[in-house]
């Protein structure tokens, strides 16, 4: 039985090209053609995860500010607070369970606390990029500021998509990114090699 794939082989797609004076035949398929685009990530709705580094700064009482880091098991070891539940939630939301903590604690009756991300978790881009390897996530980051991360595209490279495996919630979904779509932190991005 044939698959999708072998049958768009057999098919000759035209595709004009520059002015529209030239054009060539394109048969097969293109790199990623069975994935789905992944769901939109939206930036201003993000969300602590396992390894990223915050600061908590509680006003006025220093020695309740500090350096965490988001461990494995999705938590921050607090002084005195204890073990609080940290990935999943937006950095407001974090102040909040600090805040409570703090006060069932009885350390402060009415702590002013904030949570700032210091260093975001990496993202993974591998492929046809000049230095695959992990970098920092920025905020706003695109598929295309991620290649640059990783020195651009290599001659070979597919740029008009990429695969992409990206953690939602439990599970991870893998599907493909336009270059610019934005990017998730812990993505694990691979461009593709052009066919053609």
């Amino acid at each position: 039985m044939p698959t999708t794939c072998s049958r768009t082989r057999r098919a000759a797609i035209w595709l004009p090209a520059f002015t529209g004076m030239m054009g060539g035949l394109l048969a097969g398929c293109a790199p990623g053609w069975d994935l789905k685009h992944v769901p939109p990530y939206d930036p201003a709705q993000y969300r602590l995860g396992v390894d990223d580094e915050i600061r908590v700064m509680t006003y006025e009482q220093d020695q309740f500010t500090s350096d965490f880091r988001v461990d494995s098991s999705g938590k921050v070891a607090f002084p005195v607070a204890g073990s609080l539940q940290a990935a999943g939630l937006t950095t407001e939301e974090f102040s909040a369970e600090v805040s409570k903590a703090l006060q069932s604690a009885r350390m402060l009756r009415e702590p002013n606390v904030s949570v700032e991300v210091s260093a975001y978790r990496l993202v993974s881009v591998l492929g046809e990029v000049a230095k695959p390897g992990q970098y920092p996530y920025q905020p706003g980051m695109t598929l295309l500021t991620a290649v640059a991360a990783g020195g651009g595209f290599t001659y070979r490279a597919l740029e008009t998509r990429a695969y992409v495996a990206r953690q939602m919630g439990d599970r991870t979904v893998v599907g493909y990114l336009k270059p610019y779509d934005y990017v998730k932190p812990g993505d694990v991005i691979k461009i593709y090699e052009r066919h053609f």
